[in-house]
């Protein structure tokens, strides 16, 4: 018979992993708002720009968030000597870059030839795409609960659902021509492989113990590596791109901006996947396409002349939308899950020779702040400022109140999903 020290521990256990169940849902809602929220911006720059050139300036952007948030946060200190601690895991950290790099390009491609309503919804399947990764790679939801295995699985497909409905209703009856249909679609599937792949290498550091914030500071290595080499490759040479953004340089401020809204969701997201897991997080933070569909109506006036149809798919859509976040939200993780992770994390720690750790307990000594931490936060600020003085009026805001208000909104969500996630692991 268990003892009474014995059931206390399994029973704090079992509270501590509902604490985390619940900030890491939380955080895939964040995640969902600003990732929502960074095409906002790019949409608002006048660009002609090749595909793969403007991935390249929003990527940009990413490079300078990714540095500035950890630093600002951590410090360089405490990054290093996580990389020093686990020094395998930057190979996958670039891995994952190039791979999103590589979607980033592809979701530019997509829109251009079958627009965001078609696009965004068939990019955000890699929520199905990361769940079977989970699945299989790493014992997610290998001893839980029929009802949660049904949850998860059924939370999944209704979002996914969801953003179709919310994707059609945008189109407001459009019958033109598309071209290049079969290559939009292909883009965007392509894309949705692509960042439901990038999140293995994101499980395995996190069952390594590595901090999301170390992670994503290799991570942006790999995307504005790729990208450099992608942009160079599509635009004919190093010349003609520099020509290119020399000619649009008024529109890099806001697609810089773009980058750096999707760096706030995307780091939400880690934690997310940290906390609970690849099927769940992924699946939560697909709620960007409700985000996306409220900037597109209300901010950008998509929805004017809407059909009666088209309004009962935004109902719906939204509707089936929050029926599949509570039904994933509602899952914890059970005993039996748990015990999953723990072989997962089992299996790594054999594998590279480090002991397993899932905590997220907070540092004894964090790393003081040093001189060129501030360096890397002055340059960042000055990068923003000097294409800030640059950029030209923002085109195709047709209800600038109602852009401020869906901002204030996304940064409230990130403040409440901030504090929580502070106290729960101080950013461990």
């Amino acid at each position: 018979m268990p003892t009474e020290a014995t059931i206390r521990s399994k029973a704090g256990t079992m509270g501590r992993a509902a604490e985390f169940h619940r900030v890491g849902s939380l955080c895939a809602l964040a995640a969902g708002a600003w990732l929502g929220m960074a095409e906002a911006p790019v949409r608002m720059a006048d660009v002609s720009m090749r595909p793969g050139t403007i991935s390249l300036c929003m990527v940009a952007g990413v490079f300078v968030a990714r540095w500035s948030f950890p630093t600002l946060i951590r410090g360089t200190g405490a990054v290093l000597a996580d990389l020093r601690a686990r020094a395998h895991l930057m190979v996958w950290a670039v891995l994952a870059g190039a791979l999103w790099a590589v979607g980033n390009t592809l979701t530019v491609y997509a829109i251009r030839d079958v627009g965001l309503s078609v696009a965004f919804p068939l990019w955000n399947a890699n929520g199905l795409i990361g769940l079977f990764w989970g699945v299989v790679l790493f014992r997610e939801l290998r001893g839980a609960s029929r009802g949660t295995q049904l949850r998860v699985v059924a939370g999944a497909h209704v979002i996914v659902l969801a953003a179709i409905l919310l994707g059609l209703s945008l189109m407001r009856g459009q019958t033109q021509a598309q071209p290049h249909l079969a290559e939009g679609v292909a883009a965007a599937l392509g894309a949705g492989l692509m960042w439901g792949t990038m999140y293995v290498p994101y499980r395995k550091a996190y069952l390594s113990g590595m901090n999301p914030l170390s992670f994503v500071t290799v991570f942006t290595v790999g995307e504005l590596g790729t990208m450099t080499a992608l942009a160079v490759m599509l635009a004919g040479g190093a010349r003609p791109l520099e020509l290119e953004l020399s000619a649009h340089r008024g529109s890099l401020f806001w697609i810089f901006l773009g980058g750096f809204c999707w760096v706030v969701g995307d780091m939400f997201q880690q934690y997310a996947t940290k906390l609970i897991g690849i099927g769940r997080g992924i699946s939560l933070s697909n709620t960007n396409q409700l985000w996306g569909m409220l900037w597109g109506a209300f901010a950008f006036g998509e929805m004017a002349g809407a059909t009666a149809g088209q309004r009962w798919m935004i109902v719906g859509g939204s509707v089936l939308m929050v029926v599949g976040t509570v039904a994933i939200s509602s899952a914890s993780a059970s005993a039996g899950e748990l015990r999953q992770t723990e072989v997962a994390m089992e299996r790594e720690a054999r594998l590279y020779g480090l002991a397993a750790s899932s905590d997220t307990k907070p540092e004894a000594n964090p790393a003081k702040r040093r001189q060129w931490d501030w360096l890397i936060l002055v340059a960042s600020g000055a990068v923003f400022l000097l294409l800030a003085r640059q950029a030209k009026p923002p085109v195709g805001m047709a209800a600038p109140g109602w852009a401020i208000a869906l901002a204030a909104a996304a940064c409230g969500l990130m403040v409440f999903a901030g504090q929580r996630l502070w106290r729960a692991t101080r950013f461990a």
